[in-house]
């Protein structure tokens, strides 16, 4: 089936899903529930979270049904709330994971000192290994810095691989706009990189 034919039977089954009719609105979700569960897969890295995420998308879909206008394609709207909830988990995750790196911090005795020695493998491997993590974790930490729409248009663009024309069907931006903010995104990674191979010439 033709993404046009698929477009036209998605707005019928729109129309009649606004209209009340349950059945057409499910067969709405069985028709879309795999790509919005991809996409959530893909930018949270969680089985158990893109299903959560598909979950919430569709019931977001549902409660808002009579607010879609049908300006975009029915799929880029839902992924549009998918992007949305799996943007908002990955905050709601970083937030956590730093409150938890916080609690598995180093114990200080009474007297400030540490209160046992960390054991360090200091073998070459564990050596590359470290620095692997160390890179992941700045280039991380760079994505996370990046204001919401930028990093909305990486992950879509660099992680999803979504073409520009499916990210403005997402997004609701304009393709130019949506380069210049990825654009800017990977030059603000980039940055982030020089800074890391930087450090480490500075420390040799």
């Amino acid at each position: 089936m033709s993404d046009e034919a698929v477009r036209e039977e998605d707005r019928q089954l729109l129309a009649r899903a606004q209209d009340g009719d349950v059945s057409a609105f499910e067969a709405l979700v069985d028709a879309h529930r795999d790509k919005v569960y991809g996409l959530a897969l893909r930018m949270t890295r969680s089985e158990a979270d893109a299903a959560e995420i598909t979950q919430d998308t569709f019931l977001s879909a549902y409660q808002h049904l009579r607010d879609f206008r049908g300006d975009a394609a029915f799929g880029s709207w839902v992924h549009r709330i998918a992007a949305n909830h799996a943007l908002m988990r990955l905050r709601h995750r970083r937030v956590a994971q730093a409150a938890e790196q916080e609690l598995q911090g180093p114990e200080f005795t009474e007297r400030g000192s540490l209160a046992e020695y960390p054991q360090t493998d200091w073998s070459r491997d564990a050596e590359e290994k470290a620095l692997d993590a160390e890179l992941g974790s700045a280039i991380q930490q760079a994505s996370d810095r990046l204001p919401e729409g930028y990093r909305e248009v990486f992950l879509l663009k660099d992680v999803e691989g979504l073409s520009y024309e499916q990210i403005a069907e997402v997004t609701g931006d304009s393709i130019p706009a949506i380069k210049s903010r990825l654009h800017r995104a990977r030059l603000a990674l980039r940055e982030a990189i020089d800074a890391f191979y930087n450090r480490d010439s500075r420390e040799l």
